[in-house]
C-alpha cells in the first residue's frame, strides 16, 4: 500500500509528530506551505513541497530549492484552493492509497473546517484519509466499519452526519447504543461515546459520517 503524510502549516506538537513518522515507511511526505518550516527544523527530506509562501516558509523554500532536487510546487497567493487542498489532490494523483495529513488542525477553526470538507476528495477516490494531531484522529466513511478498541486513536468516540442525514445508523460494541437511528446533519447526539467491547460495529444505510477518534 502507497502511503503519503502531508505536512500542513497548523499546530503540529513535535514529539508527537516524530514519533508517529517513525511508526511507518512513507512513499511521499508532502510539506505544504508553512510544513516545510517543520521539515527542515527537524531534517525531514519531504519527497514534494507546495505552496504559496505568503505568511512563512520563504526561508525553507529557498532552501530546499538551491540544496535539493525536491520538486517544488509554487502557488499564487490568489487562488481557489487552500495549500493542503493542494497537497492532498498532489497525493491523489501519485497514487497514495492512505494519506495522513498532519498540521491541518489548529487555532485557525476555518482552516480546521475546510480540511475535514478536503477529505471528501479522498472518499471519492476510495481513499482512506485522516486529519490527525496529539488529540484527535478524523476521518471519513460511506460505509460500514468496525474499531477495534486496542487500535483506537484515544478514549472517545465521536460521530457526525456530513453532507446530509445519515440513515439506519446502528451502533453496536458502545457504551451508548444506536438502532437504525436517523441521524441528521446538524444532530450532535452521537458526540462522545465509549467502545466498551473488543469492537465497534458502525453500520448505516445512505450517508457519509465524520468520525473522531478523540482523547484529552
Amino acid at each position: 500500500m502507497k502511503r503519503a503524510v502531508i505536512i500542513s502549516g497548523g499546530k503540529i506538537q513535535t514529539d508527537f509528530a516524530l514519533a508517529f513518522l517513525r511508526t511507518q515507511t512513507w512513499n511521499y511526505v508532502i510539506g505544504a506551505d508553512k510544513g516545510v518550516i517543520f521539515c527542515h527544523k527537524n531534517q525531514i527530506m519531504p519527497t514534494h513541497i507546495v505552496g504559496d509562501f505568503d505568511s512563512a516558509g520563504e526561508t525553507e523554500y529557498e532552501y530546499f530549492q538551491k540544496n535539493t532536487d525536491v520538486p517544488i510546487k509554487r502557488l499564487n497567493p490568489v487562488k481557489d484552493y487552500t495549500d493542503t487542498d493542494v497537497a492532498l489532490r498532489l497525493a491523489l494523483e501519485l497514487g497514495a492509497e492512505e494519506i495522513t495529513i498532519l498540521g491541518g488542525t489548529g487555532a485557525r477553526i476555518d482552516h480546521t473546517a475546510a480540511n475535514v470538507r478536503i477529505l471528501f476528495l479522498a472518499l471519492q477516490k476510495g481513499v482512506r484519509a485522516y486529519l490527525l494531531d496529539e488529540h484527535n484522529k478524523m476521518w471519513l466513511t460511506d460505509h460500514a466499519v468496525s474499531i477495534k478498541k486496542e487500535e483506537q486513536f484515544g478514549k472517545y468516540l465521536s460521530l457526525f452526519g456530513m453532507g446530509g442525514a445519515v440513515k439506519n445508523l446502528t451502533l453496536q460494541g458502545v457504551f451508548y447504543p444506536l438502532d437504525h437511528y436517523l441521524l441528521e446533519g446538524m444532530d450532535p447526539l452521537c458526540v462522545s461515546n465509549e467502545i466498551t467491547e473488543e469492537a465497534c460495529r458502525i453500520n448505516f444505510s445512505e450517508g457519509v459520517l465524520l468520525v473522531i477518534e478523540s482523547k484529552d
